[in-house]
């Protein structure tokens, strides 16, 4: 049986319920229904409450794009809300997402709890920034590396509104870019990494996360100080959990492997992916 990691709600974010493949969630005052494939179960609450408290809802079309429909008036002004001291800006995207993985917070807490002013910090596939975000706020220096200009102008702005500046923007492919710091000789204390199911390498080749796994932890590996962290998330089914461990025993001295959940006000068990905190 698997170890669970379980990822807490905080003030501004709350799992409300799942289940029919759909989730609802609560960010700050502003209530989301949106697709999800791991709610197989039945819903705690009547879908009717659901419509009733909703202010959105994410409509797909195929097999990722969709629309959004909304079902009540919006509140004015910007969508934001706070993590801790830490404010993060969402919006609607046509692919479900807005901006925000909040099943991370686990992770937050630990790059909170392990940095401290001067350590340096690398945020490889790093999206949005929260992760950045939140090292920065602890004085590390952190390099945050996408592929998607768009993405890292939203980091930015997270950036920005919690009162932060300095984080080092890399608009390059993440697996391109450990390769040239591990060239280049640079070290780290805290790695993270957040790969998606599949990516583009640096001769436009398309590669898949399960081919490139061992990969990424062996680089990250030797990207680290000793007593460095690693962590990393992948949300593939195609990758299991004990490979995740297997490759990590080769490189790493201490390995934590799990499984992220999340438990719904309705006291609903929601599977996020496999998750790897490991230290050199």
């Amino acid at each position: 049986m698997a170890e669970k990691t379980y990822s807490e709600n905080w003030k501004d974010y709350e799992l409300i319920d799942a289940g029919n493949e759909r989730k609802l969630e609560r960010w700050g005052n502003i209530v989301t229904i949106r697709p999800e494939r791991q709610a197989y179960f039945k819903p705690g609450m009547p879908v009717e409450e659901w419509n009733e408290i909703a202010h959105l809802e994410f409509v797909p079309k195929g097999n990722s794009a969709g629309s959004w429909f909304t079902r009540q008036t919006l509140p004015d002004g910007d969508w934001k809300i706070q993590y801790k001291e830490l404010t993060f800006l969402l919006e609607t995207t046509k692919f479900k997402h807005v901006g925000l993985f909040p099943e991370q917070a686990s992770n937050w807490n630990l790059i909170a709890n392990h940095l401290s002013p001067g350590m340096k910090m690398l945020n490889l596939f790093a999206y949005t920034g929260a992760a950045s975000v939140v090292g920065k706020s602890k004085g590390a220096e952190v390099t945050h590396v996408d592929s998607v200009k768009q993405l890292i102008s939203w980091a930015k702005s997270n950036m920005e509104a919690s009162g932060l500046n300095d984080i080092r923007w890399m608009h390059e492919d993440a697996m391109k870019f450990a390769q040239r710091e591990l060239k280049r000789g640079n070290l780290y204390h805290l790695i993270v990494m957040d790969p998606p199911a599949w990516g583009i390498g640096a001769n436009k080749e398309k590669w898949k996360i399960e081919q490139k796994l061992e990969e990424l932890i062996e680089i990250a590996s030797q990207l680290l100080h000793s007593g460095g962290l690693l962590i990393l998330n992948t949300y593939s089914p195609k990758v299991k959990l004990k490979e995740i461990n297997y490759f990590a025993k080769k490189h790493f001295k201490k390995v934590e492997a799990s499984e992220l959940w999340k438990k719904t006000f309705t006291e609903k068990d929601m599977f996020f992916g496999h998750l790897l905190r490991a230290y050199k």
